[in-house]
């Protein structure tokens, strides 16, 4: 997998959704440390005014790092490895294992796997006996899941989509 280019169009329209995104931030953040209106934030040196936003900018970095650092978990969860997390992101197979080390966790067979997304939690489990994958799950919505009628998978991967598309389906959509 190579790293994604993305065109000047696509460009500008990112730099437009983070900076809509930013302000409102900004602005509590200005307001807090100043007690000024959120309205007047703008007002002030100028050095203090981009200090704030610069402020906010790691406030966003430190969101940027978490969230990614969740995705690199789930792309393990569903067996991926270091080196293609590397690929993705366009550094080494050593680089990711440094940059996200709980990413990828060899665990026993026997050791149930829990895979946390979209508010919810699924457990993945291997039958020693077969060595086929189960799911147990609840979403974000309260409701309760298993793979249906006995139904076991091959792999840990098909039985992280299924629980995956199950927590998807149950999460709690925000207004």
């Amino acid at each position: 997998m190579t790293v994604p280019e993305i065109t000047p169009e696509e460009q500008a329209e990112l730099d437009k959704a983070l900076l809509a995104a930013l302000n409102p931030l900004a602005s509590a953040i200005r307001s807090r440390a100043t007690g000024l209106p959120e309205h007047r934030m703008w007002d002030g040196d100028p050095a203090e005014v981009a200090l704030s936003v610069l402020a906010t900018w790691k406030v966003v970095d430190a969101q940027v790092k978490s969230l990614t650092a969740r995705a690199a978990g789930t792309a393990g969860s569903y067996g991926a490895s270091y080196e293609q997390m590397g690929a993705a992101w366009g550094i080494t197979r050593q680089g990711a294992r440094k940059k996200w080390p709980e990413a990828v966790v060899r665990t026993p067979a026997a050791t149930p796997i829990t895979l946390e997304l979209f508010g919810g939690a699924a457990e993945l489990t291997r039958d020693q006996a077969s060595g086929d994958w189960t799911w147990t799950g609840r979403g974000a919505d309260g409701t309760h899941g298993a793979a249906g009628d006995g139904a076991r998978c091959p792999t840990r991967e098909e039985a992280a989509a299924y629980a995956g598309a199950f927590l998807q389906e149950h999460a709690v959509a925000t207004p």
